[in-house]
């Protein structure tokens, strides 16, 4: 017997010898790739990118984790009870590594054949979470084990604990106990009672199934669980695991709640933010404050959507989301399953078609709720035929609508809806603040949901008529007036190579004679602006361009300049016109004006040039032109709002207001670009994929609309602001058929604003186009690149 148990006991040694030796050599063997236990202070607390609009507003939080990482003396010991029971019982007694938990670990898989239980303690999780990979092999598993070892060396169990609190996975794309205590129970860790910490210490083994928002009954069965480990354990008695267990699980998910509809805002802040900070941008914590407004943005949004409703209604009903089979529509379930299909989209909402009556048809919501869609909400729907055409005027709901239909609404008064279609045209808005470019509103398109293409700053299209201030500044500074005369008559010039020849037309294909141009500006006759080009010169007119901040190459060196052929955004157009907004500097536009760390410090502040030519603290914007000019400029433009093609624009009842409509050949394209001394706003309604818009769409009927709604709203309650006279310009009558001087009781005397150094005078001559009142011969230098 003495020899057996010598036998024995040799062989233990011997299989306890080489057990350490081939955990030493497994040990040298995976060193080198073994982290130091250093690297787990390194690892970076992550918090998503928050956005908020100026006055505090949040409109996105971006980042795919949420951490809120907590102190151990705001942990709770309830809280701790209740993860060391449900994770590791044995944590303040084990080295890091549970043995007793690896063989019962070790048996199990070697039964199953193959990786199916862990045995891992929470120091061992705490190395695979945080600097190993996840992968279920005896390598990765040796890792482990090595490693939990060396933490346990290096940190306390305190400092063990709480790195694991803060970084485990609980779901809802929350890590750690802080932002999961936020995420299912609106409040901070040290409140949580014991069903509450008993329920997120249920989440660890599946947290994206077993978190309540995800089930409900999966967490009810997880937290039963963790309370009976509870007991087991001795931290709490029956009694309150019983009450503990019958408290109720809500399912809804809390956090910060998104205050204000901006996601074209949002993406260009998080692009931003990822320039400007690599990485960490979406996980940093940072807090971003923009430029824009609030409520203008809301004004914006709302704005652009009704105008691209109204486009739509003008343009006929091109039928259902889908048509349900009648006789699935009494199935809830079929019903839930259609909604599914068609979520909500901008401003519209989704409901089913009930009955339809002969004036009248009853609509399902998708909470439940009937409403009545009325006659005059539903008779626009004449049917959209190819090539634009529309079918004929319906006579009754039957010929719009059927039981089945699955169908968009427009909300449009209190518990009122009309029928509407989710648009096919696109549509932006853009508004900036003249004074130093700052973003106030910002509308990309219809939904971001349904397309992210940021048509405010994406959308790269010819501005058409919108663009001739730009021309008659640069004519303004080459000599001609106000008052100049120029020929609106027929030009024929010649085209490209083995191409035809040009022939421009105004659009309504009338000549008109000799006008001021003044008038030509305010009835937008192309003609006109072309001789104006041809006598300003083209080079010189891009140059004068250029200077508002317009890419030049983007700009065609040709006399269809005149016309807006050009590329050019939304974006690139609010920023033109706020150089005759705030008296003639380039500004150029920003969005985000602070951004802070997740400390509070600050770590970026914006400090964007200023219109001004001394102001203190605040760097100047360069000049793009005179004040002068600005000015003049908005007096011509002015009067296109009070008698031109934007007379829609005179229902605000203001007198500070200018503006030029613009629209390009074939209607593919339909502008506004308007301004007072506070805001600088573009509208454009067009296709993404471009074809004409209609025969009777323009910029006065299609885009001003828009701009007129958001203006109405974000100049509410501001007095009027437009600049003071400034030096440079002088006023005196002219007759308006000459455009030479004369007294004020002569007949067709006109009040005119000049350039203090290109004044009207007896000696001009005109020239065969006509270009006369101003004593400048037309440059023909540069028209030979047409």
């Amino acid at each position: 017997m003495r020899r057996l148990l010598v036998i024995v006991l040799t062989l233990v040694l011997a299989v306890a010898g080489l057990v350490v030796l081939g955990f030493a050599g497994a040990f040298q063997f995976l060193a080198p790739d073994i982290p130091r236990a250093a690297e787990l202070r390194d690892v970076r607390v992550q918090m998503p990118l928050a956005v908020y609009t100026r006055d505090g507003k949040l409109i996105a939080q971006i980042g795919e984790q949420r951490r809120m990482p907590v102190e151990w003396d705001e942990i709770p010991p309830v809280v701790i009870d209740a993860f060391l029971a449900a994770e590791d019982a044995r944590f303040f007694e084990h080295p890091g590594v549970d043995w007793q938990g690896l063989v019962r670990a070790a048996a199990s898989n070697v039964a199953a054949g193959g990786v199916r239980e862990g045995g891992g303690t929470i120091t061992m999780q705490l190395a695979r979470n945080t600097v190993l990979t996840s992968e279920r092999t005896l390598r990765r598993k040796l890792k482990e084990v090595f490693l939990a070892l060396r933490l346990e060396r290096e940190f306390t169990k305190q400092e063990i604990l709480t790195l694991y609190l803060n970084q485990i996975f609980l779901g809802q794309r929350a890590y750690g106990i802080g932002a999961a205590s936020q995420v299912y129970f609106d409040k901070p860790p040290k409140d949580l009672t014991l069903p509450e910490a008993a329920l997120l210490a249920g989440l660890p083994r599946s947290p994206s199934r077993d978190n309540p928002v995800a089930s409900v009954e999966r967490a009810r069965d997880r937290r039963a669980y963790v309370l009976r480990r509870m007991v087991e354990t001795g931290t709490i008695d029956t009694a309150a695991r019983d009450a503990a267990a019958a408290a109720p699980i809500s399912g809804r998910m809390h956090g910060p709640v998104i205050e204000l509809e901006a996601p074209f805002v949002a993406e260009m802040a998080r692009l931003e933010m990822i320039e400007r900070f690599g990485e960490t941008a979406l996980t940093g914590g940072y807090q971003v404050k923009t430029t824009v407004d609030s409520r203008l943005q809301q004004a914006a949004t709302a704005a652009a959507r009704r105008a691209m409703l109204a486009y739509e209604r003008r343009h006929g009903y091109r039928g259902p989301l889908e048509r349900l089979d009648p006789a699935r529509t009494a199935d809830p379930a079929a019903v839930t399953e259609a909604f599914r299909r068609h979520p909500d989209r901008g401003s519209l909402v989704v409901a089913i078609v009930r009955a339809v009556r002969e004036r009248d048809a009853l609509v399902e919501l998708r909470d439940g709720v009937a409403v009545e869609l009325r006659w005059e909400d539903l008779r626009w729907a004449r049917p959209a035929l190819p090539e634009g055409a529309l079918g004929p005027v319906p006579q009754q709901a039957g010929d719009v609508l059927a039981a089945g239909d699955m169908v968009c609404l427009e909300p449009f008064e209190e518990g009122q809806y009309r029928l509407a279609q989710v648009p096919a045209v696109g549509g932006a808005l853009v508004a900036l603040e003249p004074r130093d470019g700052a973003i106030a509103a910002l509308a990309g398109g219809f939904d971001f949901g349904l397309s992210k293409y940021n048509r405010a700053i994406q959308a790269r299209r010819q501005p058409g008529s919108s663009f001739k201030p730009f021309v008659y500044s640069a004519a303004l500074e080459r000599g001609f007036t106000p008052a100049s005369l120029i020929n609106d008559a027929p030009i024929v010039l010649p085209g490209g190579s083995g191409t035809e020849e040009w022939r421009p037309q105004n659009i309504s294909k009338r000549f008109y004679g000799p006008t001021p141009m003044r008038e030509a500006l305010v009835r937008s006759r192309n003609l006109v602006s072309i001789r104006l080009l041809r006598g300003t010169g083209i080079g010189p007119t891009i140059r004068h361009i250029g200077a508002f901040g317009f890419d030049s190459q983007a700009l065609p060196p040709n006399l269809t300049l005149a016309l807006g052929t050009g590329q050019v955004t939304p974006l690139d157009m609010a920023r033109g016109f706020a150089v005759f907004a705030n008296g003639g500097y380039r500004i150029t536009p920003y969005l985000i004006e602070q951004v802070t760390g997740p400390g509070g410090e600050v770590v970026y502040q914006a400090s964007p040039p200023t219109a001004c030519d001394d102001c203190p603290g605040r760097e100047p914007a360069p000049r793009a032109i005179t004040a002068a000019n600005a000015f003049v400029m908005t007096e011509m433009m002015s009067d296109v709002i009070e008698r031109g093609t934007a007379q829609l624009a005179k229902t605000l009842g203001r007198r500070d207001l200018a503006g030029k409509t613009g629209t390009t050949n074939d209607r593919r394209d339909t502008w506004f670009v308007g301004y007072n001394g506070d805001l600088a706003a573009a509208v454009w309604i067009g296709f993404d994929q471009e074809r004409s818009l209609g025969e009777e769409e323009e910029g006065g009927r299609t885009a001003l609309p828009m701009w007129v709604d958001f203006m109405k709203e974000a100049l509410r309650d501001r007095p009027e602001h437009r600049l003071a006279e400034p030096a440079g310009v002088v006023r005196m009558w002219v007759s308006r058929s000459s455009g030479y001087p004369t007294s004020a009781g002569s007949g067709g005397a006109v009040f005119e604003s000049f350039l203090e150094n290109h004044l009207p005078d007896t000696r001009s001559v005109e020239t065969t186009d006509a270009v006369g009142g101003e004593g400048v011969e037309p440059s023909t230098g540069d028209d030979s690149l047409f």
